[in-house]
């Protein structure tokens, strides 16, 4: 018993190291466009600060003044900066004014109030995501082990962001679950004989949920199923045994065809005065003219066919 929990909880360790790493790969996938109408907004602003600090310590001659001014150009340049926004063409900015959403922007050049705006950029490409392979009893009672992958895309990042904590992990977990309930209602020829149709199962299944979190499942594939070693070894017979059995069924059926045809040619023969001699005669040419076939006909056929002649008409 504790070896079983044992090997339970280092399946459910290695499962949460694959959502793990699908997570930081899905994180770090996403590729940041470079921002540089705020950097050049920036550095104009703290430009002209500077400049006007040299002139008010001119003025002045008051390094504290200088200092002050140079401190406030600098704090204004960084605010101002940061209310221009770049989105990719593939990205959606969800702006939340004071915690609460105000729309959505991009992609390309847009502008947010500082400090009282915020933003959160949204992938909309078509993602990929490794459903870990799963231990799962079909209805058969068959132990398998079975591993999928999910292709999904953001189409309201809206909702992908506010009704969903984490949509990506959530649609993981949703489709890991579905995949265990939909693979546990097969028996396991079902299995090996439809994976088209239970990818399909499991996409229409995730796809009614998601919809609700603003996603869309373009397709689900099943990539591997794994059994026990034992089942593959019978399996491995029963396939054997089941092409002996064709092999055999066809070499009955070619023995009662090759019957059948040669029924045929007897009675053909039996009706056509003369055939028995042209097929004795081309049976002793095909032996060939090697001199070690010797070919000794101890009763002409001839003599055969008048005795069947004779033989027929004493019965009449």
């Amino acid at each position: 018993m504790a070896e079983n929990e044992i090997i339970s909880d280092i399946e459910a360790g290695k499962e949460m190291q694959q959502l793990a790493r699908n997570y930081a790969y899905h994180r770090g996938s996403v590729v940041r466009m470079f921002n540089g109408v705020a950097t050049l907004i920036f550095f104009g602003l703290l430009i002209i600060g500077t400049i006007f600090s040299f002139s008010a310590y001119a003025a002045t001659s008051s390094g504290a003044v200088f200092y002050f001014l140079e401190a406030l150009s600098f704090i204004i340049a960084w605010i101002v900066s940061s209310a221009a926004r770049i989105a990719a063409q593939w990205e959606k900015g969800l702006v939340f004014r004071l915690g609460k959403f105000s729309g959505l922007k991009g992609p390309g050049l847009f502008l947010i109030i500082p400090i009282i705006d915020s933003v959160a950029m949204v992938d909309t490409r078509i993602q990929t995501l490794d459903i870990p392979k799963q231990q799962v009893i079909t209805k058969d009672n068959v132990p398998v082990s079975i591993n999928a992958v999910l292709y999904f895309k953001v189409v309201a990042p809206d909702d992908a962001v506010i009704k969903v904590q984490d949509y990506s992990y959530a649609i993981s977990n949703y489709a890991q679950a579905t995949l265990r309930d939909v693979v546990g209602g097969l028996t396991l020829d079902e299995l090996l004989a439809e994976r088209q149709k239970i990818g399909e199962e499991i996409e229409k299944i995730v796809l009614a949920e998601s919809k609700n979190w603003g996603l869309e499942i373009t397709n689900i594939k099943i990539q591997d199923v794994d059994m026990p070693e034992e089942l593959k070894k019978m399996m491995s017979r029963q396939a054997s045994a089941e092409r002996e059995k064709r092999a055999t069924i066809t070499k009955a059926e070619g023995d009662k065809l090759a019957a059948v045809n040669l029924a045929d040619a007897a009675h053909t023969m039996s009706a056509s005065p003369g055939a028995m001699q042209l097929r004795t005669l081309q049976t002793i040419d095909g032996l060939g003219p090697t001199a070690s076939n010797t070919v000794v006909i101890a009763v002409p056929v001839d003599i055969l066919e008048a005795f069947k002649a004779f033989v027929g008409s004493k019965k009449e």
